[in-house]
């Protein structure tokens, strides 16, 4: 067993549910993320696998069909997963998140609507909050739904949404009017049911195609464009407008978990991949990894993934006994997303000119790293979030 990033005081179920994952990655993912990842290849057949296990409802209370599992338990999953393709972590990412927020927010008659074919995969979810002209500053949102007799009509644009085009379920953040003086308590989150694909899916609603990137390929980043988009005001996540902002950003700080997660599992298979061929290549008589320079880099790149990893799950173990953890949970999404570039980049320089091909895995990683720099928000609004609530904990009482 590798001696990185375990997590103690497991339960059975746990280590077995992460046992089996890994021997999955192991098995069904690592040889052939390659080959997927460079063809921009949708993995079907992973999807599939990760269906069969039960992975999309790993988080879905049982009475609806999933697992029941906590989001520590989730995290970790997650991690296991991005080490083999953190692509393939993404398809399950946005659909954990919806699934989040439906559970703790919807409706009774949304969750029996939703979560059992979540459960199974049968209802895949997105997630939109971005737009094309918008940053971090979500109560800006343009995109507005207008009050009718039978419901609302959305119109707008929405960005960089991932599974856009293979959901058929967006949970969608846009402007109401509700009164409310703050812009961010004119804001509500939509339930959109849509069929897959790409072109005009629905009257009204186009997901144009996909965006190509410069990583995280095989999953599908696209935009989508609300023209006359019509839809029931039973939609209405919580049948609660004006809630959206809140409902989402409590998605959003499981999601900073899970971005966490993800860069943790890129480092852990980057310290791997180093560490192996380290004791592979050979100069001046010697592996390299006895030369003092790359031994002490080794030494660091493990030092941060151990790090990353105990940040991470100290955030899952915080959210899930009920208390906030949006410091905790910004300050592991920051640190290991900065880890984990810092690692993958060690890993690179390891490796050599052989960094450079193609035919070595580090270079895919070192194309997938940078995106957990900005997923889930930039290291910079991370910084605001943990400053903010550390001067909230230690305000001065001169």
């Amino acid at each position: 067993m590798a001696r990185l990033a375990q997590t103690a005081g497991l339960t059975d179920v746990q280590s077995e549910i992460l046992a089996t994952v890994r021997q999955f990655v192991d098995k069904e993912v690592i040889p052939h993320a390659q080959e997927l990842e460079h063809a921009d290849t949708y993995p079907a057949d992973i999807v599939a696998g990760m269906k069969e296990m039960g992975l999309f409802g790993i988080t879905i209370p049982e009475s609806y069909g999933g697992l029941g599992e906590s989001l520590l338990t989730y995290a970790l999953v997650v991690e296991e997963i991005a080490r083999g393709w953190m692509s393939v972590s993404g398809v399950i990412n946005t659909h954990f998140i919806v699934a989040h927020m439906i559970s703790r927010h919807g409706t009774e008659a949304q969750k029996q609507h939703f979560l059992p074919r979540m459960a199974t995969g049968e209802v895949r979810g997105s997630f939109s909050m971005s737009e094309p002209d918008l940053g971090s500053d979500v109560a800006a949102i343009k995109t507005k739904a207008k009050k009718t007799d039978d419901g609302y009509v959305i119109d707008g644009s929405k960005m960089w949404l991932t599974n856009g085009g293979s959901s058929n379920l967006i949970a969608l953040l846009v402007k109401t009017d509700e009164g409310a003086e703050k812009p961010h308590q004119n804001l509500t989150t939509f339930l959109v049911e849509k069929p897959e694909g790409f072109g005009e899916v629905a009257p009204g609603l186009t997901i144009p195609g996909k965006i190509d990137k410069m990583g995280y390929k095989g999953v599908d980043t696209t935009e989508a464009v609300f023209d006359g988009y019509k839809i029931g005001a039973d939609m209405v996540l919580g049948e609660a407008p004006g809630k959206g902002f809140a409902y989402m950003m409590d998605g959003v700080e499981v999601g900073r978990v899970n971005v966490a997660a993800r860069a943790c599992g890129i480092a852990i298979r980057a310290f791997e991949l180093a560490v192996e061929y380290a004791q592979q290549r050979k100069t001046f008589g010697k592996a390299i990894a006895e030369h003092q320079a790359v031994a002490f880099k080794l030494a660091e790149m493990a030092t941060k993934v151990e790090a990353a990893h105990l940040m991470m799950v100290n955030a899952a173990r915080l959210k899930d006994s009920g208390a906030r953890n949006d410091v905790e949970a910004g300050m592991a999404k920051l640190i290991a997303s900065e880890y984990c570039a810092e690692v993958t980049q060690d890993a690179f320089r390891i490796h050599g000119g052989y960094g450079y091909s193609k035919e070595y895995e580090i270079e895919r990683l070192m194309r997938e790293a940078p995106f957990l720099l900005i997923g889930e928000g930039t290291s910079e609004i991370q910084k605001t979030i943990i400053s903010r609530g550390l001067l909230r904990e230690y305000k001065s009482r001169s």
